[in-house]
């Protein structure tokens, strides 16, 4: 297994930059899982290839608006990319540039000069302590983020984010705030699209995984067995697990939206041989060959060549099969990545 295996070829103006409204505008790939042939159809569509008695399970995390702009009293810029609350004042944090900022440097918000931060010692490789040093009565890290940080975009969008990030970069069930990207498989379900399946038969489960920085990290190694993943936090109930469970017992079939559901139900399955209710963290990465133990089906976005999230995609179905259905989507102009069109495996 070499990296290689795992690559394509993108022009660059298929990369989305801003999402199709409405959401469920999308176009949408059918890739069947096994043997068959590509279809061409458009994400309001979807019920068509669902069942009755299916389950689709959602990623529930909230993306918070984690990226903020601030300055040293000499005027230097500085930004602080909010990744995860380590207690009542302190979040962990990404410092940029990180060089410059020694420990105790007071940082001032960009857009409230009344609002200071302390970056203190690091607390993982490249990550720093970040408390807020003086602020209005009340305020604390999560309100200024929420006043003044902004949507945390990924880098291949190459603009800076708007007020309107914040409702598209979002799925409409988004109820957990902690993903510092957003689940994008959700981003192109509607209330009218959740309707519909529901009078079909098609039933609903959430868990919760926060998504963090690594969904970004490049795989380095040649040998992608020795890519080390980034632990993410995971919620999965009690009450998701039953659902599940009857749901495969009466052969309905279990549909992942996102690589994240994935990544959530197959350690847990791993973890115990079955799924049981648990929280923690989680670092599966997902390689073929790989014998799934839970989903049945997939609907992801198109990822990145190289990444770890193509390569999940790959062992769900076949290597092959998907980079051919890749090299479809570009031929027929797909938008890639983030705000970019869907596939679903089945």
């Amino acid at each position: 297994m070499h990296i290689d295996d795992f690559s394509y070829h993108l022009p660059e103006h298929l990369i989305a930059q801003q999402p199709v409204e409405p959401r469920d505008a999308c176009r949408l790939l059918v890739l069947p899982r096994y043997n068959g042939t590509c279809q061409h159809t458009v994400f309001s569509q979807l019920h068509q290839y669902l069942q009755p008695g299916d389950r689709l399970v959602f990623n529930n995390t909230e993306v918070i608006p984690a990226r903020v702009y601030a300055h040293k009293s000499t005027g230097g810029k500085v930004e602080l990319f909010f990744l995860e609350k380590i207690d009542r004042e302190s979040w962990k944090a990404l410092v940029s540039p990180g060089r410059r900022v020694p420990e105790g440097t007071l940082l001032i918000l960009d857009d409230n000069p009344g609002i200071t931060f302390r970056v203190n010692a690091a607390v993982a490789k490249g990550e720093r302590s970040v408390m807020i040093e003086k602020a209005p009565v009340g305020e604390t890290l999560e309100t200024v983020m929420s006043h003044y940080g902004h949507v945390p975009l990924p880098h291949y969008i190459n603009r800076e984010d708007t007020v309107a990030d914040r409702e598209t970069y979002q799925t409409v069930y988004a109820a957990v705030p902690g993903a510092v990207a957003a689940p994008t498989a959700g981003l192109h379900f509607t209330e009218p699209l959740f309707d519909r399946l529901r009078e079909m038969g098609v039933r609903f489960s959430t868990i919760t995984l926060h998504v963090g920085i690594g969904t970004f990290r490049p795989v380095k190694v040649d040998d992608p067995r020795k890519h080390e993943m980034h632990e993410e936090r995971f919620r999965l109930s009690a009450e998701a697990v039953d659902e599940i469970e009857r749901t495969r017992a009466a052969g309905g079939r279990i549909i992942a939206v996102g690589t994240t559901v994935v990544r959530v139900l197959e350690h847990c399955f791993a973890v115990n041989g079955r799924l049981l209710p648990q929280q923690g963290t989680t670092k599966i990465m997902i390689l073929p060959p790989y014998e799934f133990g839970v989903v049945n089906g997939l609907i992801t976005n198109f990822h990145l060549p190289r990444s770890t999230l193509i390569m999940l995609v790959s062992a769900f179905s076949e290597r092959e099969r998907v980079l051919t259905a890749y090299k479809e989507a570009v031929a027929s102009s797909y938008r890639f990545y983030s705000y970019g069109d869907a596939m679903l495996i089945i």
